[in-house]
């Protein structure tokens, strides 16, 4: 009984620690499969921000490009894994883009992300607001 109840608290104190399982953390911007399948040249930078936000990097020496950088780690010491999508604007248009993105990571954090904070955003009932 003693061995079974050792087993049973050392299992709980670990799984409370995160060495069971350790949650990735994402840092960027995080980019929507259904939104970069939109990107069209031509389109002006007011349109192309509309679809993915606004990029992480705005290089001061070149305003016709657009990095948007998303990085992921799972746990504290695991391997940070780095991915970087740039645009190309000629005369304000898009002329181009290429690079890499969380595609299947990023719906479904979007997806885990409202099903956990949704019901918890309450509206303040003073201002009228969330």
């Amino acid at each position: 009984m003693r061995k079974l109840l050792a087993i049973v608290l050392v299992v709980l104190f670990a799984s409370g620690c995160g060495v069971l399982y350790r949650q990735p953390i994402y840092q960027g911007n995080l980019l929507d499969k259904t939104a970069v399948d939109q990107l069209q040249q031509g389109m002006d930078k007011r349109q192309v921000m509309t679809l993915l936000g606004t990029p992480s990097v705005q290089d001061p020496f070149h305003h016709d490009r657009w990095d948007y950088v998303a990085s992921r780690r799972t746990g504290r010491s695991g391997p940070t894994e780095v991915k970087n999508m740039t645009l190309w604007f000629e005369n304000g248009s898009l002329s181009k883009w290429e690079g890499e993105y969380f595609p299947e990571e990023d719906s479904e954090l979007a997806k885990t992300a409202t099903k956990s904070f949704g019901p918890n955003l309450q509206k303040d009932k003073k201002k009228g607001g969330r």
